[in-house]
């Protein structure tokens, strides 16, 4: 996964998390004890959701960074392959860019 489609990916997980918090919060009037139960479940889900979310978060950063600095490295010690691959996606970009 790259960083961009990483980061909708965190987002999409916090929106869905923050909206399942107002489903509870507008549910705290309803009783019975199915509701309670079922709320109950959700919240502890939700706690859950959110520190596996902050653990993935961060190994995802670790990869990323890492990925990054073995990438630097690399064209550190072989910045003519960098200049060649940075050429070859020109030139594929202008081509697709320039079929109208």
């Amino acid at each position: 996964m790259n960083e961009v489609s990483t980061q909708k990916f965190v987002s999409d997980i916090k929106v869905l998390l923050d909206d399942a918090e107002a489903l509870l919060r507008a549910t705290a009037s309803e009783t019975g004890e199915r509701i309670v139960g079922l709320r109950e479940r959700l919240e502890k889900k939700i706690e859950e959701g959110r520190k596996t979310l902050a653990a993935e978060e961060s190994a995802w950063r670790q990869k990323a960074e890492e990925a990054k600095a073995s990438t630097e490295s690399y064209l550190r010690e072989n910045p003519w392959n960098g200049v060649a691959i940075a050429a070859g996606v020109g030139l594929v970009l202008g081509l697709l860019l320039r079929r109208d």
